[in-house]
């Protein structure tokens, strides 16, 4: 017996391939396994049967005719013709087609390519999404990395059979249409959990990360993640800012994109990711109406949030107590923060609120007032600043 058939020659593809070729040419085509076992036909009664005459050709690797006469002494044999199918060199079986050699001759090199052509398409889109699910676990094994449980060394291992440097300067990127409802969705769209959207989301971001060593994959059905390579001082955002429009505009989504920090060993992208995840999930509380946030930008709001809500709580109601059950409160802390965040610069915090230079020193004096904390006091600004961005970053 010769060995089992590559996975890639099924029976429900060879099946499909024969109905759809006797179809075309309006002869029977069967295909056998390399046993000489039919496992597509036009004809389906005859699949399961034996083809006796499969076996010579698969020995020899030629093709073989045969006569009303010769197709009776072989068992489970019609007239016709029967051709080796190869790939790479190796035969995976036979196609046959029944009718007279003489009228079904002229079919048989067309059908023989055409059945290799399909099979060699197969099997690059199988060893694709082969590849594309071993990238998957390797980006799901950074995600999670443990040392106590997988060794870093290996994922360094694992990545170079593919091709890929973890040693070399990478950024998390992590990209998610979970978030937010559909922006501008057509009818004719699919939902984001849907397979066509999957694959134009996926292309989109490998059209953005299309290096030969940047790392793509889909990691839940609405998150997917990248670890580009890219050299230092590359400004992710200036790539990620077209992306989110393009899936906005093209595919009908909005979109959050978080960003973490370069790294160049498995423990630091771990922390990459980590710092992206949490980037995404902070960013859009700060300024929602941006599509890409940045863990560099988030550093106070990721140690805040860090910290145990209830104290979190505690110390904000404690600092801002005096503040927050304003119906002006959003616009108090807007300013606090922006002033703070501009070194409390007049000119510059008033140019980041978008405000004339005296109307920030009137929101200034009111809110000294209302605090009960005089302006000049640096330690109480930094309480009321931290304290206005734990009460930003609340869900």
């Amino acid at each position: 017996m010769s060995q089992p058939w590559p996975p890639v020659l099924t029976p429900t593809l060879a099946q499909g391939i024969a109905g759809d070729t006797s179809d075309i040419i309006g002869f029977n085509v069967l295909i056998t396994d390399p046993d000489g076992v039919v496992i597509g036909s036009g004809d389906t009664r005859r699949i399961g049967s034996f083809h006796e005459a499969s076996v010579e050709v698969m020995r020899t690797l030629k093709s073989a005719a045969h006569s009303a006469e010769q197709a009776r002494r072989l068992r489970g044999v019609r007239p016709g013709i029967t051709l080796p199918i190869i790939i790479d060199g190796r035969a995976l079986g036979t196609v046959g087609i029944t009718g007279s050699p003489a009228r079904v001759q002229r079919f048989g090199l067309v059908v023989k390519r055409q059945t290799e052509i399909m099979l060699q398409e197969s099997m690059r889109l199988r060893s694709r999404l082969v590849l594309e699910r071993t990238v998957e676990d390797l980006l799901r094994d950074i995600a999670q990395f443990d040392p106590d449980v997988i060794n870093p060394e290996d994922l360094v291992a694992r990545a170079g059979e593919l091709g890929y440097n973890l040693r070399a300067e990478r950024t998390a990127v992590i990209i998610d249409v979970g978030e937010g409802a559909p922006s501008g969705l057509g009818e004719g769209v699919p939902s984001p959990d849907g397979s066509g959207t999957r694959s134009m989301l996926l292309r989109a971001i490998r059209e953005t990360f299309s290096g030969a060593q940047d790392l793509v994959a889909a990691m839940t059905s609405s998150r997917f993640a990248a670890l580009p390579r890219r050299p230092a001082g590359t400004d992710l955002r200036s790539l990620c800012l077209p992306l989110a429009d393009h899936i906005r505009q093209r595919i009908g989504l909005r979109v959050a994109i978080g960003l973490g920090v370069a790294a160049d060993s498995v423990p630091g992208l771990h922390d990459s990711y980590q710092d992206a995840a949490t980037a995404l999930r902070l960013g859009p509380r700060v300024q929602s109406d941006a599509p890409v946030h940045s863990i560099g930008d988030l550093r106070v709001h990721q140690l805040l949030a860090a910290a145990p809500r209830r104290a979190r709580a505690r110390f904000a109601g404690l600092s801002i107590a005096g503040l927050r059950a304003r119906p002006d409160w959003p616009v108090l802390r807007q300013t606090v923060i922006a002033y703070c965040e501009s070194g409390c610069n007049l000119v510059r915090a008033a140019a980041a609120l978008n405000i004339h230079r005296n109307t920030l020193l009137y929101r200034l004096d009111k809110i000294s007032q209302l605090s009960g904390r005089p302006a000049d006091d640096h330690r109480a600004r930094l309480a009321l600043y931290l304290a206005c961005v734990a009460d930003q970053i609340e869900p």
